[in-house]
């Protein structure tokens, strides 16, 4: 069974952003080492005759080809429908 050191779950903390108090520390010390001994738990598990999954959904990606092209609509008309422009860009607020 993993266990883990105080030091460990203070340094994964950190890491974190989080601040624990010494009970949280205790707490979350030892809902990790369940946490891992249960997951650990699948190695038990004989899965010699079991077939490898990588696709249920029998879907797969559709890709088109890239083309250019024109939907009667030209980038003058729709530089004037934007409330403002500037060297042929459409000008927008700046955000930070």
């Amino acid at each position: 069974m993993t266990t883990f050191s105080t030091s460990d779950i203070t340094h994964l903390a950190t890491l974190s952003g989080l601040t624990l108090s010494g009970d949280e520390t205790e707490q979350l010390q030892s809902s990790l080492e369940s946490i891992i001994g249960y997951v650990g738990m699948l190695d038990e598990l004989d899965v010699a005759d079991v077939e490898p999954t990588y696709q249920v959904t029998e879907l797969s990606n559709v890709y088109d080809d890239d083309e250019v092209r024109s939907d009667g609509v030209s980038r003058e008309d729709l530089l004037k429908l934007a409330p403002e422009s500037h060297d042929g860009q459409i000008k927008v607020p700046k955000v930070l």
